[in-house]
């Protein structure tokens, strides 16, 4: 006795899912888009600041600051490393403080106010994206989990109505619904390891920076201040 096999694979399980089926495959799609746009996109300015970083060191070897500012600014694409030179060099400038509040601060607590603002203005860029690839990389497992079980009570209660039972027309469903589960740990995995890269890379920069502007604190406090 021949029978036809029942055709098995996402394609069908969506065939035979509902509205939920339909949602959770949704949501997951939606997570592997957004997820994938930010790791690309934060790759690619990653490997920018990396390269810019670069200039860091030729940074001191300019003969004045006017000229390492601009030096500088010619390799920091990413626009990390140049305000923070740019705007300490303005807080340190008396001449151009004057008629302001800041003309009654400390120079070198006005400084170190610029430096700092600029460094958060930098770590909230570097930041940008990572609470978002590690919501996916946390919640995509369970996501195409649901979509699992929920694939699995509807096979069940369809066999259940069918009033027989066979281990191809159980086995079939419960496999089709595995699938969601597969689904949700291809959309996490990429984001888990792209959110750990990112980190890493943020944490160097931020290092780099905090090291930069102590420098460009000792300079514009113990050095001669523009326009003084």
């Amino acid at each position: 006795m021949n029978s036809t096999p029942t055709p098995l694979g996402f394609t069908h399980y969506l065939a035979q899912g509902d509205a939920i089926s339909y949602a959770v495959a949704g949501v997951l799609l939606l997570m592997s888009i957004v997820s994938w746009y930010y790791i690309l996109s934060k790759a690619w300015s990653s490997w920018r600041i990396r390269n810019s970083a670069r200039a860091l060191e030729a940074f001191w070897t300019a003969p004045t600051l006017t000229d390492a500012i601009a030096l500088i600014g010619k390799s920091d694409t990413e626009n990390v490393y140049t305000p923070l030179a740019a705007q300490s060099a303005q807080a340190a400038n008396v001449t151009a403080q004057a008629g302001s509040l800041n003309a009654a601060t400390d120079p070198g607590e006005l400084i170190t106010r610029t430096l700092r603002q600029e460094i958060n203005r930098v770590a909230a860029r570097l930041e940008n994206g990572l609470t978002l690839l590690a919501s996916v990389g946390s919640t995509a497992p369970f996501v195409g989990l649901f979509g699992t079980v929920w694939g699995i009570y509807h096979a069940l209660a369809n066999i259940s109505a069918a009033g027989t039972v066979q281990i191809d027309k159980v086995a079939g469903p419960v496999g089709e619904s595995l699938i969601m589960t597969a689904l949700g740990l291809a959309v996490a995995i990429p984001a888990v390891l792209a959110y750990n890269a990112f980190t890493r890379v943020n944490r160097i920069t931020l290092a780099e920076l905090d090291a930069f502007a102590h420098d460009l604190h000792a300079y514009l406090t113990t050095g001669a201040r523009v326009g003084k």
